[in-house]
C-alpha cells in the first residue's frame, strides 16, 4: 500500500499595497508637471528680462534728466523708487504671474488630467496644497530675482549721475522685500480662482481683471472707495515701495503701510483657503 504524501498548495504572492504618496512625493510631481512645460521657462525668463529692462529704462530716463538739469553732481533728496521699481514692469509681472498661477490649476481641469491625479491622489485638498507650495517658491524665487536685479541695474545707472543709493538707504529694503512678495502673491490668487473657475481662458480673464483693473473703479476721495481701493494687491504694492511719507494736503486717502502688509497676507491665504474648501467639496 502506497502512502500519498501530501503536498502543500503553493500560494501565490499577495499583492503588495503600494504605500500613500506622501506629501514630498506630491511637491515632487508639481515640480515635474510645472518645468515639464516648454513656455514655463521661457515665460519666466522673459518675464525677468522685460521687468529688469524697464527698470533700466526708468533710470536711464532720470539719468538723462539730471544730466539735463545740472544736477548731475549733487545728491538725490531721497530713493527713486519708481526708476527701481516701475508701475509698467511690475504690473506685467503681476499679470504674468497671476495668470500661469491659474493655468497651473485649470489645465489640468481642461485637458482631464485632474481625473488621473485624484485617482492616484485621493487627498485633493493635500494636492492643491502641494500645487500652491510649489507656486508660491517658484514665483518668490523669480521675483527675487527682478526685484533685486532691478535695483541693482537702475542703481548702477543713476551712479554715474551721483544719484543711485545703496541698498541700506531708508525706504531700500521694504520697496526689495514687497516687490520680491508681489509675484508669488498673484500666483496663489490665480491658482485659488482656478480652483474655483475650473476653465483657463475664463480663469485668467478673472484673474486680471482681479488684480489689475478692479483697483481702478475704486478713487481714494472718498472713504468707504478708498478702503476697498486699499484693500487691492496693486495698492498695497504701492504704498509699500513708496517711501515717502502722506502728503497732508491730499484730498485723498492713504493706505498706511502696516495694511498694505495685511493685504499682502491676506489675499494669498484666502485664495488658498477657499481652493482648499472648495475642492473638498466639489466633484472633479
Amino acid at each position: 500500500m502506497t502512502t500519498i504524501n501530501s503536498v502543500p498548495p503553493t500560494t501565490s504572492d499577495a499583492p503588495v499595497a503600494e504605500p500613500p504618496a506622501r506629501f514630498h512625493d506630491l511637491l515632487a510631481a508639481e515640480w515635474v508637471k510645472m518645468w515639464s512645460l516648454r513656455s514655463t521657462p521661457w515665460t519666466i525668463a522673459l518675464t525677468i528680462l522685460f521687468v529688469i529692462g524697464s527698470a533700466a529704462a526708468a533710470a536711464l530716463a532720470d539719468y538723462k534728466n539730471f544730466a539735463g538739469s545740472g544736477a548731475s553732481m549733487r545728491p538725490p533728496p531721497d530713493f527713486l523708487p519708481f526708476d527701481a521699481y516701475p508701475p509698467a514692469g511690475y504690473m506685467t509681472l503681476m499679470l504674468v504671474a497671476g495668470s500661469v498661477g491659474a493655468i497651473t490649476v485649470a489645465s489640468e481641469y481642461s485637458s482631464g488630467l485632474i481625473g488621473t491625479t485624484t485617482v492616484a491622489v485621493p487627498a485633493r485638498g493635500s494636492v492643491v496644497l502641494a500645487k500652491a507650495v510649489v507656486t508660491a517658491g517658484v514665483w518668490t524665487a523669480v521675483g527675487t530675482a527682478v526685484s533685486t536685479g532691478s535695483f541693482l541695474v537702475s542703481q548702477a545707472i543713476l551712479n554715474g549721475r551721483h544719484a543711485g543709493v545703496p541698498i541700506t538707504h531708508p525706504g531700500v529694503l521694504r520697496a526689495l522685500v514687497a516687490s520680491a512678495l508681489l509675484a508669488s502673491v498673484c500666483a496663489l490668487v490665480g491658482l485659488g480662482l482656478g480652483v474655483l473657475i475650473r476653465h483657463s481662458a475664463a480663469t485668467m480673464v478673472t484673474s486680471v481683471f482681479t488684480l489689475l483693473m478692479l483697483p481702478t473703479i475704486f478713487s481714494q476721495s472718498k472713504r468707504w472707495s478708498a478702503d476697498v481701493n486699499h484693500a487691492m494687491v496693486v495698492t498695497a504694492w504701492k504704498r509699500l515701495v513708496q517711501n515717502w511719507p502722506p502728503d497732508p494736503e491730499s484730498l485723498g486717502y492713504t493706505a498706511t503701510v502696516a495694511g498694505s502688509w495685511i493685504v499682502y497676507a491676506v489675499w494669498p491665504l484666502v485664495a488658498v483657503v477657499l481652493a482648499l474648501v472648495v475642492v473638498r467639496r466639489r466633484d472633479v
